[in-house]
């Protein structure tokens, strides 16, 4: 278990991202949910991570649901604030502009206020059946950054310091907001989603050496751009939409390297995001058992050094980490 930051909470080095089990482009059953959940108990992950927007809250009633039958203080359960679910009346059409396949019962409010915040995180505690979470992070705040940091943060640091809460960050698909939250904010943890992978290193040049100064934790989402590191093939997916022609060569690439050192794309595309310092746990998005058991033994492969090396002398990996 690693410890987010100064505070008390602690993750398993692989966390499951409950995004999938909420529907995410296609239907996942309760059942399934369930079975996903329980394969990644099994696994031994101890970190969960959700929030409202996935699924209009479906993934946070799911996770909750597949959660109580296990000892509250043996897991981390991290949600996320900054929109509010509104209902909708009538009710009509579905969530899949927003990327989920349940129907649009709410429409999603930007709000980083204060009240808006504490409002999100009462309403997450009542769908996931808990008293409590442990981690609560600014969800996606790139428009929105004045009121974030006037508002959203201080209220985080109000939960936090009344022990509502046991640690608080952001979590973003960008770099550059999540170095400014370190470095000006008193956050333990930062979620960087899909901007430190084997493809996209944009975190390693400021985030990640900000994060280690500042004794700030990194949570890594995203390790496979969304599909094309776990499975590079002509209309993968790489930031849910579909890789060009040029990153799914360079991903073909890697994958030959992998395979001449024994291991798949998927572990080294793991290692890479698990190896740094600052890194405390890698996310993982799975919408069945299997996926999980996947994730869970390619995480655990051992990755030789001489992969790295080669990727470095081929030019498809910059930088001297890992090592």
């Amino acid at each position: 278990m690693n410890a987010l930051g100064r505070s008390a909470v602690q993750v398993t080095g692989l966390g499951l991202g409950a995004a999938p089990l909420a529907n995410l482009f296609t239907e996942v059953t309760d059942e399934q949910a369930y079975d996903t959940v329980d394969a990644a108990w099994r696994a031994g992950v101890r970190y969960f991570d959700t929030a409202p927007h996935y699924g209009l809250g479906l993934s946070e009633r799911r996770l909750g649901a597949a959660l109580r039958e296990h000892p509250r203080a043996q897991y981390t359960v991290s949600t996320k604030a900054g929109r509010l679910l509104e209902p909708v009346d009538p009710q009509a059409g579905d969530d899949l502009a927003n990327g989920f396949a349940v129907p649009a019962t709410h429409r999603r409010v930007w709000d980083f206020s204060a009240d808006g915040v504490r409002r999100s995180l009462e309403a997450s505690l009542e769908r996931l059946g808990l008293d409590r979470v442990d981690v609560v992070y600014l969800h996606d705040p790139d428009d929105h950054a004045e009121q974030a940091f006037r508002e959203g943060y201080p209220a985080l640091e109000r939960l936090r310091s009344e022990g509502v809460v046991g640690a608080i960050g952001a979590g973003m698909n960008q770099a550059e907001m999540l170095t400014r939250f370190v470095r000006e904010t008193d956050v333990d943890v930062v979620l960087c989603a899909g901007r430190y992978t084997l493809l996209d290193q944009r975190a390693r040049a400021e985030l990640l050496p900000a994060a280690l100064e500042r004794g700030v934790s990194v949570v890594v989402g995203g390790a496979f751009n969304s599909g094309l590191l776990a499975d590079p093939r002509p209309g993968a997916t790489y930031d849910y939409a579909q890789a060009s022609p040029e990153l799914l060569e360079t991903a073909l690439r890697m994958k030959a390297v992998a395979d001449r050192h024994g291991v798949t794309l998927r572990a080294a595309a793991l290692a890479f995001c698990a190896a740094h310092p600052a890194v405390a746990s890698v996310l993982v998005g799975a919408r069945s058992a299997a996926e999980v058991v996947d994730c869970a033994e390619q995480f655990a492969a051992p990755v030789p050094a001489a992969l790295w090396e080669e990727l470095r002398d081929a030019g498809l990996l910059p930088g001297e980490e890992p090592s």
